[in-house]
């Protein structure tokens, strides 16, 4: 809910569509300076803690948001401030995130929890911007941004409830160097092809996809769909294609799993054709809702991939690398977005997006290195990692997943 109600908060005040995209770079910026120590500290301390201290921080920054939008009509300072606060614990929790997932479940479990991970995150994705949307018109968007303050007390509570009896055995005893443990973790990233190539496609992908979609479409819709609760209903086709996704996944192993989940971002490109060729709000419902089930089916099995193949002792920093390639260009795609659209118009914007990322991955698909077959390779090479043992939940505290919302990672 809190990103449609930031939205329509810097909308409302009378800011333009150059200060939301400014505002939207502020909120990557710090996940990008954030990521690599995000996940060095994941794998000294242990993935637990950093997601704990994330929240924290996290929703301290909601608060005061939250406070500001009750009180006063805030500067573009405090939003972009605040942002780059939650966006900071963001760094540190994405990457701890995704070593968590294998030390809970074990390495062979991972691609059905990916998919109940990114079906949870999705089903609030469905319910959270309608939701929004109505709240921000009969509420304001103070209200929704102190529920999600109030949300990540939620998550506090479910992390500080989770025990992993036997973490691995390289979160115990850390005495290099911090600097030795990210070479260790750049070794790693750059000796695997199908990472960092596909890293570079997400890249490019923030920068000439999705950042003009996420600053642009609200955009069209303040002045062509009615506003926030139209824009609103909208994202929520999301996830709901997200959900349908998940579901989709659920006990699937594709032979091929990188390759299906490049042809699953072909769907990347169907918001910006909707937006770019003026589609009624229907239109570029359907194009979103196609754009979430190929955003699960990506994330699910590249997601799994990466738990299967890397050894556990590095898993937080090779994502750490993964994730801040995929975002790094993010900023300068959000800050450009609005002035690039003045220039040449909004539809030119969009559709350019939309034929780059079909061309883009057209390319990757051809590629051999993302031909990692789940059989016998996948399997060889996850034996040859380092073992996770089976942790041991304590008998009185739900295991909850908890997932970030973000995308082209």
């Amino acid at each position: 809910m809190s990103a449609t109600a930031t939205t329509f908060a810097i909308l409302d005040s009378g800011k333009s569509a150059a200060d939301l995209g400014y505002v939207m770079a502020a909120g990557i910026v710090p996940i990008v300076l954030c990521l690599l120590g995000g996940g060095v500290f994941a794998d000294r301390i242990g993935s637990r803690r950093v997601m704990l201290g994330a929240d924290c921080v996290r929703c301290l920054a909601q608060t005061a948001l939250a406070v500001a939008l009750f009180t006063t009509r805030p500067p573009l300072w405090v939003f972009i401030v605040l942002v780059m606060v939650r966006s900071a614990g963001e760094g540190f929790f994405t990457p701890a995130l995704s070593a968590l997932t294998p030390q809970l479940l074990g390495r062979g479990n991972t691609t059905d929890a990916n998919a109940l991970m990114k079906m949870a995150g999705s089903s609030a994705d469905v319910a959270g911007p309608a939701l929004s949307g109505i709240l921000v018109a009969f509420l304001g968007p103070a209200a929704v941004v102190a529920l999600d303050a109030a949300s990540y007390l939620v998550s506090i509570f479910t992390l500080w409830s989770i025990r992993v009896a036997n973490p691995a055995p390289a979160l115990r005893d850390r005495h290099g160097s911090v600097f030795a443990d990210l070479r260790e973790g750049w070794t790693e990233f750059r000796s695997r092809a199908w990472i960092w190539v596909t890293t570079l496609q997400f890249g490019l992908f923030n920068l000439l996809v999705w950042a003009p979609f996420l600053v642009l479409g609200p955009v069209i819709a303040h002045q062509r769909y009615g506003g926030a609760k139209a824009w609103g209903l909208t994202m929520a086709c999301y996830g709901a294609g997200s959900i349908l996704g998940g579901i989709a996944m659920l006990g699937r192993r594709p032979r091929r799993p990188m390759v299906v989940a490049t042809i699953a971002t072909f769907g990347y490109a169907c918001p910006s054709i909707a937006l770019g060729l003026s589609a009624p709000v229907v239109g570029t419902a359907i194009a979103v809702f196609i754009a979430g089930i190929g955003s699960t089916v990506c994330n699910t099995l590249y997601s799994a991939t990466s738990q299967q193949l890397l050894p556990p002792t590095v898993l937080a920093r090779v994502n750490s690398y993964s994730t801040l390639g995929s975002f790094v260009l993010g900023p300068l795609g959000l800050a450009a977005a609005g002035p690039v659209a003045l220039a040449i118009g909004i539809p030119r914007v969009l559709l350019f997006g939309a034929m780059w990322q079909v061309c883009a991955s057209a390319v990757i698909l051809c590629l051999p290195t993302i031909r990692i077959e789940w059989g016998p390779s996948l399997v060889a090479a996850a034996a040859a990692a380092a073992p996770i043992p089976l942790p041991v939940a304590s008998s009185d505290s739900p295991l909850v997943a908890v997932e970030r919302l973000g995308e082209g990672g």
